[in-house]
């Protein structure tokens, strides 16, 4: 998830939220020591950056369980070399060991 540094509890603002209890159960099970008000907090910083373009995940080789061939259908950046791969340019979709497929530029999963 997030790797920014944590903002001090006092510096943060109070927001009341509407959870159902299966909902908060789940965040809590899944938060483990981290505790899930920061899980929620980290949820949602990863959906703002997705959203306004700041995001940029990070894999490395070894993420990647498989690659499948295709055509870029829009501008994408690899996500193990940062290159661009422009529309209509052969490219990689890669497995990811999350079950996600990522963009990859050809020959980026070469040594």
């Amino acid at each position: 998830m997030r790797t920014l540094s944590r903002t001090s509890t006092t510096e943060m603002e109070v927001t009341s939220i509407r959870l159902e209890r299966s909902l908060k159960d789940k965040l809590k099970e899944l938060s483990g020591n981290q505790g899930y008000q920061a899980l929620i907090r980290d949820i949602l910083w990863n959906y703002v950056q997705q959203k306004s373009g700041d995001y940029r995940p990070q894999f490395s080789k070894a993420d990647i369980r498989g690659t499948i061939e295709a055509t870029a259908r829009r501008d994408e950046s690899c996500v193990l070399t940062g290159k661009l791969i422009q529309e209509s340019e052969p490219m990689l979709l890669g497995l990811t060991i999350h079950g996600d497929l990522v963009p990859l530029s050809v020959g980026s999963m070469e040594n």
